[in-house]
């Protein structure tokens, strides 16, 4: 049981990397190991990104100083909270990476986020879709590969073409 001192703490210390942070996602790690919550962490170290786990009631409260409302009873299970520097895409392409393991045995799972350039709330099916959404160079090297395409079919058609005509 954590004093009253502590909560205010942890209220304080979410709220600074509230402030820090381009994005929240909200998971539910109920069956979770230990070690697959440290690998967790260790991989959101990789892009700047923090979890801690917090009391809904405590994230209730980081949010009312921040002046977003926040419902604690539509999110369910154990609250951890990803702070990170990166974009929605980023963040929850990374934490729908890591729970595809676990998605069938229904042990991690995102319900819900907040995008704070927005200082909206954000519901779990958007930033499920967020998170499946291809990464930057994803999309410009597929981007690239269809606008060279037309270019180098044109190419094989002249070469095909030169062979093809009669030399004299």
């Amino acid at each position: 049981m954590k004093t009253k001192a502590q909560k205010v703490q942890a209220v304080k210390d979410g709220a600074a990397a509230l402030s820090k942070s381009e994005t929240v996602v909200f998971t539910d790690f109920t069956g979770l190991s230990v070690n697959e919550m440290n690998v967790l962490r260790k991989s959101l170290t990789t892009i700047g990104a923090t979890m801690r786990v917090m009391k809904k009631r405590l994230v209730r409260v980081m949010f009312k100083d921040v002046g977003v409302p926040f419902d604690e009873k539509q999110y369910e299970g154990q609250m951890g909270v990803v702070f990170s520097p990166k974009d929605a895409i980023e963040t929850a392409g990374m934490l729908v990476k890591f729970g595809k393991p676990f998605e069938k045995k229904g042990f991690f799972k995102i319900v819900g986020g907040f995008a704070a350039a927005e200082k909206a709330l954000v519901d779990r099916v958007t930033m499920v879709r967020y998170g499946s959404i291809p990464s930057r160079e994803v999309l410009l090297t597929q981007l690239v590969y269809v606008l060279s395409s037309p270019i180098r079919s044109l190419a094989i058609v002249l070469d095909q073409a030169a062979k093809k005509a009669p030399t004299s």
